[in-house]
């Protein structure tokens, strides 16, 4: 299931740095960001990846404290979603869209076509995928798909992801989830000794 290729990237990356920049549960476990440092800074230069580019240098320090606060408001998107408040998802949605006043813009790199990006009001780092994911999940608001976008169901793990199949069952943030999941099921199943 795609969208369109940059609302493709935008919405991954935007899942990405919720995941990453995020306090939370992940796959039983819970999961604390990276402090700040080189930790926060690295963590906010691979979420940035998600999208298949490659980042032009390392997130600055700055930059990814900045980050992180954009991953909080991006969470509340896909919380709503998961737990069927499509209007206050779109909600979100809009103030961040107001807030970074995103603009579009037309864009050829990387030998694609060209195709629309939006930047925020002022040129940071942070502000431009702030406006960029907040383009990208109003998209998929939107549209009959919003759905697509959810919170892991496994017992203690709260990490998002944008369901991409096709046929739009998915309902684990990861494999090992899953997996996870399963394997207790299938203990709990078993004739105990």
């Amino acid at each position: 299931m795609n969208f369109n290729s940059h609302s493709d990237t935008v919405v991954a990356v935007a899942a990405s740095l919720v995941n990453t920049l995020t306090p939370g549960e992940a796959r039983g476990r819970p999961y604390t960001p990276a402090p700040g440092g080189a930790g926060l800074r690295a963590a906010a230069t691979e979420a940035l990846r998600a999208g298949g580019r490659r980042q032009a240098g390392e997130v600055t320090g700055t930059e990814a404290a900045e980050l992180s606060k954009v991953a909080g408001e991006l969470r509340v998107v896909f919380d709503a979603t998961e737990a069927g408040d499509v209007d206050a998802a779109a909600e979100q949605v809009n103030r961040l869209l107001q807030r970074t006043q995103a603009r579009p813009h037309l864009e050829r790199h990387d030998g694609e076509p060209w195709h629309l990006h939006f930047h925020g009001r002022t040129d940071t780092l942070a502000d431009s995928w702030a406006a960029s994911c907040a383009t990208g999940l109003a998209i998929v608001l939107g549209g009959e798909l919003h759905d697509r976008l959810g919170v892991c169901t496994a017992p203690h793990c709260d990490r998002v992801y944008v369901d991409v199949s096709r046929n739009g069952t998915r309902r684990f943030c990861s494999t090992a989830c899953q997996n996870r999941v399963k394997t207790a099921a299938f203990r709990a199943r078993a004739p105990k000794p």
